[in-house]
């Protein structure tokens, strides 16, 4: 069974700093790209960043660029969202996504990223 669990939530102030994880098991994240996502109370879920199977190519949200870094460790079947310089706007929870070769996707339960003062 393919799951996603991501962790490394919390409550931080602005300007604080986060490193979400997704942890994959039932499967080899090595094959695949993983993008993050992440829903605020009452809006829609956006993509945040994705990245490739071999971690050479990323990309970012506009909002996001520059403060935020994904990353991935296949030999761990982890991948990193590390967020820097958060805003009050950046409160959501946030989602790990795999697409499978089929065109299936697969979510996690999310991680809650608060920031507020």
């Amino acid at each position: 069974q393919l799951q996603l669990v991501e962790s490394g939530g919390g409550l931080v102030q602005p300007g604080g700093s986060l490193r979400l994880s997704c942890a994959a098991s039932g499967f080899t994240l090595d094959y695949y790209a993983i993008g993050w996502f992440r829903q605020a109370p009452g809006k829609e879920r956006e993509g945040v960043s994705c990245i490739s199977s071999s971690g050479g190519y990323t990309n970012y949200a506009d909002s996001v660029k520059g403060r935020f870094t994904i990353s991935r460790d296949n030999a761990k079947n982890t991948v990193y969202l590390q967020m820097n310089s958060l805003k009050p706007e950046d409160t959501a929870v946030y989602y790990c996504n795999v697409r499978d070769f089929y065109g299936k996707d697969y979510w996690g339960r999310g991680t809650q990223v608060t920031v507020s003062s």
